[in-house]
């Protein structure tokens, strides 16, 4: 099966008739799809970022259909570590590569060109799938630049970038919205995709994905108010700090309702990273500049894995630990330890961001 023949009878069979452009960091990508919904629901999402027709670097497709049944094997995806249910399997064929989505059915279609990606399935149930598909596709044109792919946020304040990443479930959400509090500038939720610029020094460009948070965040952020309702806050007021804390539930922050419009953006210089090294009734929360190069320990906080949707070419890709730590040492990279702290931490990072150190209380 060849990738330029599927991809033109999908087409075919499902005309993608509904248009927008978005405009990820001077690269205008133009999204069609066959759901007048779903074109709607995508420009919400992405309102940040909806730009009028523009010059287009690639052309994406979402087709709302039936889950389609292609003559591929699919390979499964092996659970990420600490998973058990596999979720995704994969094919490649000439010129690309399919992913399936086993609980949904979606199916992603795409290769290194510029027009050959495709969702297609039940899109309209599954928005945020298109949404991470999107994504995906700029993460790739990024990565096939020569960056490297971060499991972080990233926040920017008066021209100067700050990354924040941390082990599972570490709060780098929480703590970029605490700083957006502060007037900050939102870059990402997640992923950063980081390289040399020409002057020596780091960019980073984010994903326009809306960061996702738990109960406990919005409890704690009066700028969240709008993200649950007043009886669900009172439910969640109700529960012990230790269930609060550990609960599975996840919102999402719609960055111009609770802080205002023009703070989304995926671009910035990366000055400084923050590792989030702490943990709940841990001791005094610290901080310390350290030198990647020599705490390697660290770096899986930020190094993430670049997956399935993409596809790397015949150049290779040094994407090591001694990799990311020569990369990491041309920013300041900060560790805090101790007890979990967010005002601490905020200020902290502000302190940073105005490209001071604190000193930290005895």
């Amino acid at each position: 099966m060849k990738i330029e023949a599927l991809v033109t009878e999908i087409r075919r069979q499902w005309p993608a008739c509904y248009t927008l452009y978005l405009n990820f960091s001077e690269h205008i990508f133009r999204v069609k799809t066959n759901s007048t919904a779903l074109c709607e629901e995508l420009k919400l999402y992405f309102s940040d970022f909806v730009v009028n027709e523009s010059p287009h670097l690639l052309t994406i497709t979402a087709h709302d259909a039936p889950v389609p049944s292609l003559p591929v094997e699919f390979i499964k995806k092996e659970p990420d570590p600490g998973k058990k249910r596999v979720k995704e399997e994969y094919a490649d064929i000439e010129g690309g590569r399919i992913v399936r989505k086993r609980l949904t059915g979606m199916h992603f279609i795409f290769s290194r060109d510029d027009d050959k990606h495709v969702a297609i399935g039940p899109c309209l149930k599954n928005p945020n799938q298109v949404i991470n598909f999107i994504n995906n596709r700029f993460i790739a044109l990024k990565l096939n630049e020569g960056g490297l792919l971060g499991h972080a946020a990233g926040v920017e304040f008066e021209g100067r970038g700050l990354a924040l990443a941390g082990f599972s479930g570490a709060g780098k959400s929480t703590l970029a919205l605490h700083l957006m509090s502060r007037g900050v500038t939102f870059i990402s939720n997640d992923r950063l995709i980081v390289k040399e610029n020409s002057s020596g020094g780091l960019s980073m460009f984010g994903v326009a994905k809306l960061p996702r948070v738990n109960p406990g965040t919005v409890l704690n952020n009066p700028n969240l108010n709008s993200v649950i309702t007043a009886k669900q806050r009172e439910g969640f007021k109700a529960l012990e700090p230790n269930d609060l804390w550990t609960l599975e539930q996840k919102y999402d922050v719609i960055i111009d309702e609770c802080f205002g419009r023009g703070l989304f953006k995926i671009e910035s210089s990366m000055d400084s990273l923050v590792i989030l090294n702490w943990k709940r009734n841990g001791e005094k929360t610290d901080a310390k500049e350290i030198d990647p190069e020599k705490r390697a320990d660290l770096l899986p906080a930020f190094m993430k894995s670049e997956g399935l949707f993409f596809l790397t070419g015949t150049e290779q890709r040094d994407t090591s630990v001694p990799s990311y730590a020569r990369l990491l040492g041309k920013c300041r990279v900060v560790e805090i330890t101790g007890n979990v702290d967010f005002n601490k931490a905020t200020e902290i990072c502000m302190a940073m961001l105005n490209g001071q150190m604190p000193e930290m209380e005895e």
